[in-house]
């Protein structure tokens, strides 16, 4: 471990929480600037970069093992300038080498860890490295001596592959024509939703399998529809019970930790961020306003009093995070052994607990200790004593006190102090909501003292809006995503306490935002120009946050209605088309935009002039037609999936990968006629890239379902020299089959119907992510 009393490097001058973190290490650290780069040119030395930021796991287990080793940093220091990056002070940067890392190392993660030119081109990419070899992994100093030895003796090819690589990045985020014609509307919501149907688990709730994370996105989607669509108001109400259940939700202090490592929701990374807390406030909030759930209102307050209790900072905003890590130890702080247990609550209470919070069987994470969760429902633990669910909340509050205090006499772990202006949007909003559906003025006064505060504290001496700020000292101009995500905020506290300056501030942002950040094509960067960076994105596929762009439509969309200013409804037009090409191809990263593009679709109608008499009446009957028209539209749309159409929009890492990924296979679906039953023979053939094979580790390399459809004698045939469980570059030949039959599900309304197939193709070197292809299935 680093010894603080050793001599500072150059991060002792920052504020970021997680560069101070390594402002004592022998390594030579410098933050990413002018300074670095120039030395790099000047010496002609590539550079060490190095990805992370305060609450993450790895990033510490690292710093202890090789950036605190006298040896490793020396010759880190002869051979390299070495630039650490907080990714929540820079996401621009962030985006770009974590895309790099995917792209050459086949997966991403923090701590990122790269190798640039001098030009700030990456030639090698990965993510934690252990100091000697371990787990199947380089070590890190053999991985710096294998860099050394390529830089000097293979040079010309090292700079021929890092240009190569830039030059593929820039290609993927280079602009797609603007979508032209009518555009979507409901039907790509729609789209999205039976996409998230197949994903959804209906044991556990949620989507897919471990590990789970809360994807607000995919809230959004399910809370617009869930008014009209029975299966979305059911899904969303089975995933906010499920994650409020399991240990992804603090039992004894409320709040969200980061995600669950298991399918049940039981264990979870350890972490606790702004932004989830921000934003599943207010989605607790919108359910309690929609259906009156009980259980809802106290997850909503119980995340609002974390708030306010765990990090809000004397400035009136809120601090950024809390470590999933006591000295070294994920989880110590949350954990607990049935001794501890017991000792703090007493034989006789502890037994009246243990099966309410999940400590009456088994010990289930290391170290023989339990996560507290709430094994079934609320009213079900209820049902079962015989009392009322609020009753038997008041008979567990003393004990739920009692541990809370005695967890308090732990060492806590680290809080990042820093205030980030986007993540303290979705607070804002979140406060707001909660404050507004419980009937609680208090946390819509809160709400208001958080804006106040980033309204003072994150400008820039010309007024400009900042990103971060810490201690007196605001860095970094805002990106989109702070705009976007403040600009909701204010928006709904303006729907909520009606005072006019939240909307004022609101207009003020907005206009900020496209003087600094609009394309002339539509749609805006993530960031401003600037010369240290490679390219700049457009963020329109969504990931732990809903995607910027989709955010700020919607923005645009609800200030166009409350002022009636037309210049908001013509830069939503052209954020709209700009985006709209990335978000039919890739629908099921864009559930974001998909509301949007619902929203907005809605609005133009409210807004067409309305008939009247004979025009009525034929308005009714085109309107019966109008259901038709768009299930055609949607189907049309399906055309466009899958193909490279707007891919290049977004910069989203995951996305370009996976359209990458679609591109290795070329599918050929035949299908014969229909017999008496229904019943249709088919046959699938699939042509792979030269050098490509599909990855047979630990699943079977091609998985065909049916989507709406029902299958039946299937029979899938891999040849072996297709199907391997590594990324080695021998050659294959022959291609992928599959036969059965096949006949559409019976459903009381029209669903899309298609072939879905799962596989992971790989090459030389790297494995891209597992993607979904679907084929239209004949009507």
């Amino acid at each position: 471990m680093t010894d603080p009393g050793a001599r500072a490097n150059r991060l002792a001058r920052e504020s970021s929480p997680y560069l101070l973190l390594h402002a004592h290490n022998p390594v030579d650290w410098y933050p990413w600037g002018p300074e670095a780069i120039e030395r790099a040119r000047r010496e002609d030395k590539p550079i060490f970069l190095s990805v992370g930021y305060s609450t993450c796991y790895w990033c510490h287990v690292m710093e202890r093992e090789s950036f605190s080793n006298p040896a490793i940093a020396g010759e880190m220091n002869a051979a390299f300038v070495n630039v650490k990056v907080d990714r929540e002070e820079r996401p621009d940067l962030d985006e770009i080498y974590m895309l790099a890392t995917q792209i050459l190392a086949g997966q991403g993660g923090w701590p990122n860890s790269l190798f640039l030119t001098p030009k700030l081109e990456p030639f090698f990419a990965g993510t934690y490295f252990p100091p000697e070899e371990r787990w199947g992994r380089p070590g890190f100093a053999t991985v710096v001596r294998s860099m050394v030895h390529a830089w000097s003796e293979r040079r010309p090819d090292v700079e021929a592959q890092a240009g190569e690589l830039a030059a593929a990045i820039r290609r993927h985020l280079a602009e797609a024509p603007a979508w032209r014609g009518e555009l979507p509307g409901a039907e790509l919501a729609r789209q999205a939703l039976a996409a998230l149907r197949q994903r959804f688990d209906a044991t556990w709730g949620g989507f897919g399998d471990a590990p789970k994370f809360p994807t607000p996105a995919n809230l959004w989607l399910l809370d617009h529809l869930a008014g009209e669509r029975p299966e979305a108001a059911m899904m969303l109400e089975a995933t906010l019970g499920a994650m409020a259940r399991g240990g992804l939700f603090d039992q004894l202090a409320g709040g969200f930790h980061r995600y669950a490592t298991d399918r049940e929701w039981r264990v979870p990374h350890f972490e606790k961020m702004l932004y989830d807390n921000g934003l599943l406030l207010e989605a607790y909030a919108r359910e309690h306003a929609r259906t009156g759930s009980a259980e809802a209102a106290r997850v909503a307050l119980e995340t609002a009093e974390f708030l306010e209790r765990e990090l809000a900072g004397p400035e009136g905003a809120f601090h950024a995070a809390i470590d999933a890590e006591t000295d070294g130890h994920e989880g110590a702080y949350y954990v607990w052994t049935r001794a501890e247990l017991d000792a703090a609550l007493g034989a006789e209470d502890a037994q009246f607990l243990a099966p309410l919070l999940g400590f009456a069987g088994d010990p289930f994470f290391e170290g023989e200790r339990y996560v507290l969760h709430l094994p079934r429902p609320l009213e079900v633990l209820a049902r079962e004593r015989r009392t009322t669910r609020e009753r038997l909340l008041e008979e567990m509050a003393p004990l739920r006190a009692t541990l809370l205090e005695a967890r308090a006499r732990r060492k806590r772990p680290a809080t990042d102090d820093k205030l980030l202006a986007d993540w303290n949007g979705t607070a804002i909003a979140g406060l707001a909501a909660a404050g507004s559906a419980l009937g609680r003025p208090a946390l819509i006064a809160r709400a208001a003292r958080a804006a106040d505060a980033l309204l003072a504290h994150l400008r820039a001496p010309d007024g400009t809006l900042l990103h971060a700020w810490r201690r007196g000292a605001g860095r970094v101009a805002a990106f989109l995503s702070d705009y976007a995500f403040l600009i909701h905020g204010l928006l709904r506290l303006h729907e909520t306490d009606g005072e006019r300056r939240w909307l004022d501030e609101a207009v003020r942002l907005a206009d900020e935002m496209t003087e600094r950040l609009e394309s002339p094509a539509g749609g805006f960067w993530n960031v401003a120009e600037s010369d240290d960076l490679l390219v700049r994105g457009k963020e329109v596929f969504d990931g732990a946050l809903p995607a910027a762009n989709a955010v700020a439509a919607l923005d645009l969309l609800d200030l166009a209605a409350r002022t009636g200013e037309a210049r908001f409804g013509e830069r939503l037009e052209r954020l709209l088309r700009a985006a709209a090409p990335a978000a039919v191809a890739h629908v099921d990263g864009a559930r974001a935009f998909a509301v949007a593009l619902a929203l907005a679709a809605a609005r133009r109608r409210e807004r067409a002039p309305s008939a009247s008499g004979e025009e009525e009446e034929k308005a009714k009957a085109e309107a019966e037609e109008g259901r038709e028209k768009e299930e055609e539209k949607e189907a049309a749309l399906k055309g466009v999936e899958g193909s490279s159409a707007g891919g290049r929009f977004a910069g989203g890492a995951l996305a370009m990968l996976e359209e990458e990924a679609r591109g290795v296979v070329r599918p050929e679906l035949r299908v014969g006629p229909a017999g008496a039953d229904g019943w249709r023979t088919f046959e699938l053939r699939l042509e792979l890239r030269d050098g490509w094979h599909l990855s047979s580790e630990g699943r079977a390399p091609l998985i065909v379902e049916g989507l709406a459809v029902e299958l039946d004698e299937l029979e899938i045939s891999v040849p072996p020299s297709l199907e391997r469980d590594d990324a080695s570059p021998r050659g294959g030949t022959g291609r992928p089959e599959a036969t059965g039959r096949a006949r559409p599900e019976a459903s009381p309304e029209r669903e899309r119907k298609a072939i879905r197939l799962r596989f992971q193709a790989c090459e030389a070197g790297r494995c891209l992510p597992e993607v979904a292809v679907d084929l239209p299935w004949p009507d």
